[in-house]
C-alpha cells in the first residue's frame, strides 16, 4: 500500500475509480453526549435498478411490469420478505440479517433533484449536493465535515482526509486535505468507468478525450492489454470475474471500516463501487445484478466485522446517481431511469423497515411512462443522517451542505 498527500491530476483519474474519505473531527455536542459516531457513504456508480434490488411484490402491477424478470416470494429463487409489500433480492442475506436485527433499512422511490440521464451530471449532483451539475468543485460530505467543530479532539489544520483508491470522488473534495491509500490490486477500469471519463473529458479537456477515445477503440479491437474488465467480459459475471469483484468490494470496505474503527482514526468516509450500468443481461435473479448485489452484501459484512464494537455507532449509507427504467428493455437489461433505492445499515440505526411513499407501477403512475416516480428526495435522507447522527444544524444543512434546499426537511427517525 502507499500513502500520498496530493490532489490527483486529470491523467491520474484514468488509473481507476472508487475512494474513501475521512476526517477525524466530530461535533462538540456528539462528544458531550458520550457518543463517537461513524458514517460511511458508499456510492454505486452506474445507476442501481432499485426494483431489481427491492421488489414491490405487493403491487398488483409488478408481475405484469417485469414478467419473468420479476423477483417473487414464491419464485425459483425466492425473494426475502421485508414486510407485506416489499422483498429484498435473495443475493443479499447479510443485509437481510441486519434488517431482521433492526440494523438496516431501505428507502424506496428516492432520487436526487437531477432529472436527466447522464451518469456524469447525475453523479455530480449526487456528490456535490447542488441541484445543478457543474456548479461547484466541492462535495457535500467535505463541506459537512468542515462545518463541524473539532471539540478539541484534533487540530483541523493538521488533520488529513483518507482516500482509498486512485481517484478521489467529488463528494469528498474541498477544504479538508487528502491523504490517499491505494490498494495493491485494483479492478481494471470497466466500460462504464471509461465512458464516464470520456464524458468528463469531452466537457473539460477535448484533446485528452480524443486520446482516451482512440485508446478505447484499440482496446475493443484487442490491441491493448489491461483495458478489459471482469465485469464487462461476461454479462453473467461468471467466475473468476465475479470473484475478483467480490474480493475487491470486501477488501475496500473492510479497509475503510478498520480505519474508522481505530480510537484515533477517522470517523467519516465515502467510497465508490463501479459497474451498475446494467443495460444488457441485467439478471436480477441469477445474473449480473444479482452478482453485484452479492458483492455489495459482502461489503456490508466486511464493514460490520471490521468495525467491531464501533459498529454500534455506525451508519453506512449506500446511494446511486439515479435509478433505471421500470420495464426490461429488448436486451434483457434496464436503461437510465429516475427513482431507485437507498440502503442504510449500521448499529446506530432504527432499522427493520422500508421507508416509502409508494407511487405505483401503472403506466400513468410512472414518470414519463418509463421510470419509477421518485417520491422521496435523497437529500432529506442524507440531511436526516447528518442532523441526527452527526448533529449538524438545520440552518447549516440548508445553507452550506445542500444549498437551496430549505424546503427539503431532514428525514427524522432514521437513527436510534
Amino acid at each position: 500500500m502507499s500513502f500520498a498527500n496530493h490532489l490527483p491530476t486529470r491523467r491520474e483519474m484514468l488509473i481507476g475509480s472508487g475512494a474513501l474519505f475521512a476526517w477525524t473531527q466530530m461535533p462538540k455536542i456528539a462528544r458531550a453526549e458520550g457518543r463517537d459516531p461513524r458514517l460511511l457513504v458508499i456510492i454505486l456508480r452506474g445507476a442501481l435498478d432499485g426494483l431489481g434490488a427491492v421488489a414491490p411484490v405487493g403491487d398488483p402491477d409488478w408481475i405484469g411490469l417485469r414478467g419473468e424478470s420479476a423477483l417473487l416470494l414464491d419464485g425459483k429463487t425466492p425473494a426475502l420478505p421485508l414486510d407485506s409489500f416489499f422483498a429484498l433480492n435473495p443475493a443479499m442475506p447479510n443485509l437481510y440479517r441486519l434488517y431482521k436485527k433492526q440494523q438496516a433499512l431501505v428507502v424506496h422511490g428516492t432520487a436526487t433533484p437531477y432529472r436527466e440521464r447522464s451518469h456524469f451530471d447525475g453523479q455530480d449532483v449526487l456528490e456535490s449536493g447542488i441541484a445543478k451539475p457543474g456548479a461547484v468543485s466541492t462535495g457535500w460530505l467535505n463541506r459537512a465535515l468542515v462545518a463541524m467543530e473539532s471539540g478539541g479532539r484534533v487540530d483541523p489544520a493538521g488533520s488529513r482526509v483518507l482516500g482509498v483508491g486512485a481517484v478521489t470522488p467529488l463528494v469528498v473534495r474541498g477544504a479538508a486535505p487528502v491523504m490517499s491509500w491505494v490498494p495493491q490490486k485494483l479492478l481494471p477500469a470497466s466500460a462504464d468507468t471509461q465512458n464516464r471519463l470520456l464524458d468528463l473529458y469531452q466537457h473539460t479537456d477535448p484533446k485528452l478525450a480524443i486520446v482516451l477515445q482512440a485508446r478505447m477503440r484499440l482496446a475493443a479491437l484487442g490491441g491493448l492489454p489491461g483495458m478489459s474488465d471482469p465485469m464487462s467480459e461476461d454479462p453473467t459475471f461468471a467466475p473468476p470475474g465475479i470473484a475478483r469483484v467480490r474480493a475487491y468490494f470486501a477488501e475496500a470496505a473492510g479497509t475503510a471500516a478498520r480505519y474508522l474503527a481505530r480510537p484515533d482514526g477517522p470517523r467519516v468516509g465515502a467510497m465508490g463501487f463501479v459497474g451498475w450500468d446494467t443495460h444488457i443481461a441485467e439478471g436480477a435473479i441469477t445474473g449480473q445484478l444479482a452478482n453485484l448485489l452479492g458483492a455489495l452484501d459482502g461489503a456490508f459484512a466486511a464493514v460490520e466485522t471490521n468495525m467491531g464494537e464501533a459498529w454500534n455507532e455506525t451508519v453506512v449509507a449506500v446511494v446511486t446517481e439515479f435509478g433505471r427504467t421500470a420495464r426490461i428493455n429488448g436486451t434483457n437489461g434496464t436503461d437510465h431511469g429516475t427513482g431507485t433505492v437507498a440502503f442504510l445499515a449500521g448499529g446506530a440505526l432504527r432499522g427493520g423497515r422500508v421507508v416509502a411513499d409508494w407511487p405505483g407501477l401503472k403506466p400513468a403512475q410512472l414518470l414519463e411512462d418509463r421510470d419509477l416516480k421518485p417520491t422521496i428526495d435523497l437529500r432529506a435522507v442524507l440531511k436526516g443522517i447528518l442532523k441526527d447522527h452527526l448533529r449538524l444544524e438545520d440552518g447549516v444543512l440548508a445553507r452550506a451542505i445542500f444549498p437551496d434546499s430549505a424546503d427539503v426537511k431532514p428525514m427524522t427517525g432514521l437513527v436510534g
